[in-house]
């Protein structure tokens, strides 16, 4: 599948998560869903857990990573097939005040394989042509590539926010 996006395909506050998937192979930096597996080697109790009173639950920030994968591939799918629409922002505080903060873990688990698989799917379905297609997503360019790069490191970067700031470790 794709090579790595190029720093003038997505916007500069993405490079984060762009950085936080290594691989050389798009298909391999989505494959597995990394939180999805950490998500069943918990007890199943730490899904209510938050770091601080104002904070997501654990579950919530799992619901954050399908509800963020669900949006870029979208973006990205508009973006494949030529759709030159400008695409806005999402407002993830609004997105999280909605979001359920009580589902059990092994639920989360399962929908983020669900979702990570038809996100493999569409990606594995683009063409290298469509892969490097632009977009506009809140006023910065962004590929259909890079959609699928800020998803590995996005899904990374949460992983890492539950191990650092939910479990202590």
């Amino acid at each position: 599948m794709t090579h790595r996006p190029e720093p003038g395909e997505f916007a500069p506050y993405f490079g984060r998560y762009v950085d936080l998937a290594p691989e050389a192979d798009l298909g391999y930096a989505l494959r597995p869903s990394r939180l999805a597996a950490f998500l069943r080697d918990l007890d199943p109790s730490l899904g209510a857990r938050r770091y601080a009173p104002d904070k997501w639950t654990l579950a919530g920030v799992s619901q954050h990573v399908i509800d963020t994968e669900r949006i870029f591939a979208a973006r990205a799918l508009r973006i494949a097939r030529g759709d030159s629409t400008p695409l806005p922002g999402f407002d993830e505080v609004a997105l999280g005040a909605a979001m359920p903060q009580d589902r059990p873990l092994a639920a989360l688990a399962d929908e983020l394989d669900g979702v990570r698989a038809s996100t493999v799917n569409l990606f594995a379905s683009l063409s290298e042509a469509d892969l490097l297609r632009l977009g506009t997503v809140s006023g910065h360019a962004l590929s259909a590539r890079a959609a699928g790069w800020i998803l590995a490191g996005h899904e990374r970067h949460h992983v890492r926010v539950i191990r650092e700031r939910y479990l202590g470790t």
